[in-house]
Formats: C-alpha cells, structure tokens, sequence
C-alpha cells in the first residue's frame, strides 16, 4: 500500500512510537529504493541488507528529525548514504586494500560495449572497486557530492578524494575492458 506523501509525517510519528504496523509499511513503501541506494554502497547483498536495515533503524527512532518541507526520500537517501559511510568506516581496518601503486595505463574501453551493459551489470562492476574507491565513485559520479563534500564525510583530504575518484575511474576501465573480453568473474576479497 502507497502512503500519500501528506500521510508520511504522520506514519512516521507512528514509527517513533514503535507501531510496528508503521515501521512495517514504511519498511515495505520505500524498500526498493532504500535498497538501490545500500547497494552502490556495499560489497554484497547481505552488506547492503546490513545497510539497508540499520538505516531504517535510525528512520525508526530519528523520525521527530524529519522536516515535511524536505521530500521524504531526500530525507531517508541522505540517512541510508550516512548509514553506508558509517559501515564504511567502521568496516574498514577489516577490508583487503589493493595495492594501488600496482595501478598502470587503462585502455578505453569501446563505447558499443558500454551501450550493452544494464544498469545491474554496471553497479555489479561498481561494487568490486576497492572500498575506499567505491565509496568516493558513487558520493561522486552517482549521488553528486563535491570533493569539499567527500572529503569531510570520509575524512580524507580533497586531494585524496580527487586522486581516489581518479583510480577508481581506471579501475572501472579495467574491469569493464576483463568483462568485454569475456576475462570477467568476481573475485574474493
């Protein structure tokens, strides 16, 4: 059941109160496009449900922060990119970091082979950069975050989120190249 926008603030009063019927059918509204999110932000499916659910936790007990002059989506995209990040940092020390002096010259990759791949296809590529590559790729190309932006949320320098975003673009190269040239399978980190 869809829940008029004008209803939103309300349902959301309700979650705070621990109506699990609201957090329910809030959970069930909005799942899909929590999810989109989670998943251009994590390793695999179960990180990205990790993700997802600790997101609508703080949607669940920070609702009273919601403002109804801001969309509602825009509200629940910016916890569930905040929630990636903290995983993001909280995962981090427990990642494999590859060495990215290793990193050399990239072809480009034709344009008719990128034409071909879905949206799925290219978020699966996506999620197999390295974490810190990965992180800055989508705040950056996906959700449009500036590199002042980045850098604060990361913690890092703007130069390090620049030359992050950089590696991660050739990286993306190389992957996308192995997958067109049927090379493509996922590894383990």
């Amino acid at each position: 059941m869809t829940v008029p926008s004008s209803d939103i603030a309300g349902l959301l009063q309700e979650c705070q109160h621990g109506n699990r019927r609201s957090q329910e059918q809030l959970y069930r509204q909005f799942y899909g496009y929590a999810m989109g999110i989670c998943v251009r932000y994590s390793y695999s499916r179960d990180e990205a449900v990790e993700i997802l659910n600790d997101g609508f936790m703080k949607v669940f007990t920070r609702s009273d922060q919601y403002r109804a002059e801001v969309p509602f989506k825009m509200w629940l995209r910016r916890i569930m990119i905040n929630t990636a990040l903290d995983y993001y940092r909280l995962n981090l020390k427990h990642r494999y970091h590859e060495d990215i002096d290793q990193a050399g010259q990239l072809a480009d990759i034709e344009a008719n082979a990128l034409d071909q791949l879905s949206y799925e296809e290219l978020m699966e590529v996506v999620q197999l950069l390295t974490p810190a590559y990965r992180m800055v790729f989508n705040l950056y190309a996906i959700d449009g975050y500036t590199h002042e932006e980045i850098a604060s949320q990361l913690n890092i320098s703007i130069g390090t989120s620049k030359s992050n975003l950089a590696r991660a673009r050739e990286q993306l190269k190389q992957l996308l190249k192995r997958r067109c040239h049927g090379e493509f399978a996922r590894t383990s980190r």
